[in-house]
């Protein structure tokens, strides 16, 4: 990769400029297909989960390279200061944009649970729809989710068993990645590199956790996405989170392999820092899932 920059050996340049890069139009390529693919194969088309699993290989194989050369620039000392900076700076606006994404959907499950379903269920629309009942959530078509009763019924999911399970990880994985981030500030990489694989294990474990909990949902309560507003807000909220946790999962799977060749140091590993920032963010969302979601 060319650099507009020049670079003396040993020394980071001021400000390190990368030359063109192919990367993120080829990633927008793959991810056109992953947004393609789910949105055919949530609407009932088969093609679009054959859309979907190219679109996230391709988005998989770009990152691939784009990490690589990204670490290859990191380790051949071209990154001083000001690109540490600006990194820290990326990563606090990208988890900023993060905030906003899962806060529209958590004020779209507050707006409806609150503000539309009491106005529905007023005296004002009793002429409208007589037999509506504004209760949360709705337990089968005709009360909250559908009073013309084009909704299946559905049964709810509960908040013990699974739910508290993953809470439980997913808060241990918080606690061992503190713990590995201590030990590589001590210069003890062994250990580090061990709470690392504590972390991804439990990461890799909560998903498979809602997996199951997913089948369970489907075919035993006929909980689906189309179950009203409370099905909806309910794989919205849980999927758009396991998605997240599965690329926090591979960040943290790339640092640890990282941590395993040799890579960062006591004094400067931000690529480290930066995916425990993700992985923390993502511990705190799921706390507010799991009350708001799955116990209100």
């Amino acid at each position: 990769m060319s650099t507009a920059t020049s670079h003396t050996a040993g020394k980071a340049p001021y400000y390190y400029v990368p030359g063109p890069s192919r990367h993120p139009v080829m990633a927008a390529f793959g991810l056109f297909f992953v947004i393609l693919g789910a949105s055919q194969w949530t609407n009932g088309h088969a093609w679009g989960a054959y859309s979907l699993a190219f679109g996230l290989l391709w988005w998989l194989l770009v990152l691939k390279q784009w990490f690589g050369d990204a670490i290859r620039e990191s380790e051949g000392g071209l990154y001083g200061d000001r690109i540490d900076a600006s990194y820290r700076w990326s990563m606090a606006w990208f988890i900023f944009s993060e905030v906003m994404f899962f806060g529209a959907f958590f004020g779209a499950l507050f707006w409806s649970r609150y503000v539309t379903l009491p106005t529905l269920g007023s005296l004002e629309n009793a002429l409208l729809w007589p037999d509506f009942k504004a209760v949360w959530p709705s337990a089968g078509g005709g009360a909250t989710a559908s009073p013309a009763g084009t909704v299946e019924p559905f049964g709810l999911m509960s908040p013990l068993g699974i739910p508290t399970l993953n809470t439980a990880l997913l808060l241990t994985s918080g606690i061992t990645l503190t713990i590995a981030h201590h030990a590589l500030r001590a210069g003890h990489r062994g250990k580090a590199i061990a709470f690392m694989w504590m972390t991804v294990i439990l990461g890799a474990v909560f998903l498979g956790f809602q997996g199951y909990e997913y089948f369970h949902a489907y075919h035993e309560l006929n909980l689906k996405l189309s179950s009203g507003i409370y099905g909806s807000t309910f794989f919205m909220l849980t999927g758009f989170h396991g998605m997240h946790v599965f690329v926090g999962m591979l960040m943290l799977l790339v640092i640890t392999l990282r941590l395993m060749r040799g890579h960062f140091t006591p004094e400067r590993h931000f690529g480290f820092e930066g995916a425990a920032w993700y992985w923390h963010f993502v511990d705190v969302v799921w706390l507010g899932l799991y009350v708001v979601v799955y116990w209100l």
